[in-house]
């Protein structure tokens, strides 16, 4: 099995990479999406989105990194995916699931999904334009406005040459609200001989059991869960390895946070400082209490001393 870290915009960056694969149990990691239109993109708007190229795409912790392209014409695609790998990347990924609306209304993300053809196009062409040994995979929704079509994308990126396939098992209209439809997945991975990788509402060791279950997929990948539980991945591994292992408490995770903190506050404003480590706490909140109050207390403030002296105290408490 190999469990994949989910390519949150705006909320998974290299710094969080970075740290949660320092974590463990995280096999693999995609890169925030490129927004490809119809230019040729130059070598530091990848490097920005995935500082991992210049060390062989992975993070300093070893783990493989996918750059990931968002867009909806198939040939500035397919010509940004090699300017990407003559830039370092090792392997492709393409965003077929973003369900932003900003996104979709700029034609791309999860509403190609309401035009099978146009997936088998990108992913086409896009195969094309690598090398055969540059892994090409694609990450679909169940659908559009409704989960009706979700065989047809399937099949429409394993007939283009696709190599794998993530599948978040929720239409578009459906957003981010549980539940989950894991069955679905499964009848994908039966219909489909590339590997499928099963993403969506997976929060705990229980959760990604009954995913397993549902889909029939031992590959998952997870976003909001590892954001909440950092170990959740390291949870999953030593559980079906049937080895003890004691879950991360309040005390490592918030020294997690603190670095965090400290290697992300140089590359914003002093009036955001802070901003990634309240976002991180949103998530946090939801699989440890301690999250709460440390947001409650932290949540107005904006200068950098301010924070450091709440994050020495919260430290303090929790030793």
């Amino acid at each position: 099995m190999q469990i994949h870290l989910a390519p949150m915009e705006g909320v998974v960056d290299y710094l969080v990479r970075d740290l949660l694969t320092q974590v463990g149990g995280i096999d693999q990691c995609v890169t925030e999406f490129v927004r490809v239109v119809d230019q040729r993109l130059p070598r530091r708007v990848f490097r920005r989105l995935c500082p991992e190229l210049d060390n062989q795409c992975l993070t300093p912790a070893g783990v493989p990194v996918k750059v990931q392209l968002l867009g909806g014409q198939a040939e500035p695609l397919a010509e940004n995916a090699l300017r990407a790998v003559r830039a370092g990347a090792t392997a492709i990924d393409l965003n077929f699931g973003c369900p932003a609306k900003t996104v979709n209304k700029s034609d791309g993300g999860a509403c190609l999904l309401r035009e099978p053809r146009r997936l088998f196009d990108i992913v086409s062409a896009v195969r094309r334009a690598v090398a055969p040994e540059i892994p090409v995979s694609a990450k679909i929704r169940l659908g559009y406005e409704d989960r009706s079509n979700y065989m047809d994308n399937a099949r429409a990126c394993e007939d283009a040459g696709a190599n794998a396939l993530v599948v978040h098992a929720r239409s578009k209209a459906d957003g981010y609200r549980p539940p989950a439809y894991w069955d679905c997945i499964g009848e994908i991975a039966a219909a489909v001989t590339m590997p499928v990788i099963a993403n969506g509402e997976v929060w705990s060791v229980s959760d990604y059991l009954n995913c397993r279950r549902q889909s029939g997929c031992a590959d998952v990948m997870l976003g909001r869960g590892l954001l909440a539980c950092p170990d959740l991945a390291r949870q999953i591994k030593a559980h079906m390895a049937g080895e003890t292992y004691q879950p991360m408490h309040w005390q490592a995770v918030c020294e997690l946070l603190y670095r965090y903190h400290s290697i992300s506050l140089p590359s914003y404003p002093n009036k955001y400082a802070g901003n990634r480590v309240k976002q991180w706490l949103m998530y946090l909140r939801l699989q440890y209490p301690q999250a709460e109050t440390f947001f409650e207390i932290i949540k107005r403030e904006r200068e950098p001393e301010a924070i450091e002296r709440i994050f020495q105290h919260q430290l303090a408490q929790a030793a």
